[in-house]
């Protein structure tokens, strides 16, 4: 980094803690309060509103924190610009992954992508798709990757590859040797959804409601904060759930859950890439590209 002062600035800024941030500096806790107060004094006005063991951003703070994260924005991509030039691509990387595609579909491409790009270091923040989009918002990632799409006007959202959620049962449940299930016997089934905020849940009700069907008319369980939860009370329940196909391929193989066709509903989706508008940094498009390229092959 390029200007270490304005980094100090820009942690504690994110983190509001003068104690956080010298732990992810790895600097002490004295030396970041001194280089606050230097900031503080080349401006001429104060930047946090200092409260017992509290701190705040001042109008000041705040339109320097704003400008810190172009300026911080621009030193990423300089830093991928010149090892680019050399032959060496490097940087850092702060993904976000929505749930599903966090623990299913991201791991073998974070995996693969190390092996080729050794240099890059790479940080992942795992929240539902409304997390990682207020994530994106307040600059604290630069790329994410989510299974809903709410079209936030500032945030830019790009296909990434095709899922599917499918209708999953215990392999001894009554529903498991049936082709195919009605809408009605859906309806009266008890079921388990993700929580409020999930893209999965998004895509379900908008599914539904095509065919005229409300969440409330469902026979709702409960509503669990991520699919390996969901996975896990289904094999102690009789209930049924919509998950990713890419969550139930073990499953599927060992024979431990059986998917259960509905009839008139398929539920296909797109996960996505999300980036600010206007914004086009050097390492998060060439990982996009890598991803892309992943499950090209995959098909």
């Amino acid at each position: 980094m390029l200007d270490f002062r304005l980094n100090v600035f820009y942690t504690v800024a994110k983190r509001l803690s003068f104690t956080k941030a010298a732990a992810e500096l790895y600097v002490t806790q004295p030396a970041v309060t001194k280089h606050i107060q230097e900031l503080e004094h080349q401006f001429g006005t104060a930047l946090f509103d200092r409260r017992g063991n509290q701190i705040s951003l001042t109008a000041a703070g705040s339109l320097l924190l704003r400008h810190a994260e172009t300026i911080m924005a621009t030193y990423r991509q300089l830093e991928f610009d010149m090892n680019a030039l050399k032959g060496e691509p490097g940087g850092a990387l702060r993904l976000g992954a929505s749930t599903t595609v966090a623990q299913y579909v991201i791991p073998p491409i974070l995996a693969r992508f190390h092996e080729q790009s050794v240099d890059v270091s790479i940080s992942l923040l795992n929240g539902n798709t409304e997390q990682i989009e207020q994530a994106l918002l307040r600059n604290d990632i630069d790329l994410g990757l989510v299974e809903g799409r709410t079209h936030h006007s500032d945030i830019r959202y790009t296909p990434f590859v095709k899922d599917e959620l499918v209708l999953i049962c215990r392999a001894d449940h009554p529903l498991a040797d049936r082709d195919e299930i009605t809408l009605d016997e859906l309806k009266a089934t008890p079921i388990l959804l993700r929580e409020r905020g999930s893209g999965s849940l998004e895509v379900i009700e908008h599914a539904l409601r095509g065919q005229g069907i409300k969440l409330t008319d469902l026979t709702i369980e409960m509503q669990l904060g991520s699919t390996e939860g969901i996975k896990s009370y289904l094999s102690y329940s009789r209930c049924i759930a919509f998950v990713s196909v890419f969550a139930v391929q073990e499953e599927l193989r060992a024979g431990t859950l059986k998917i259960v066709d509905v009839q008139n509903l398929t539920i296909n989706r797109e996960f996505y890439s999300i980036q600010l508008q206007g914004v086009s940094e050097g390492l998060p498009d060439t990982f996009m590209r890598f991803a892309r390229q992943h499950y090209k092959r995959r098909d």
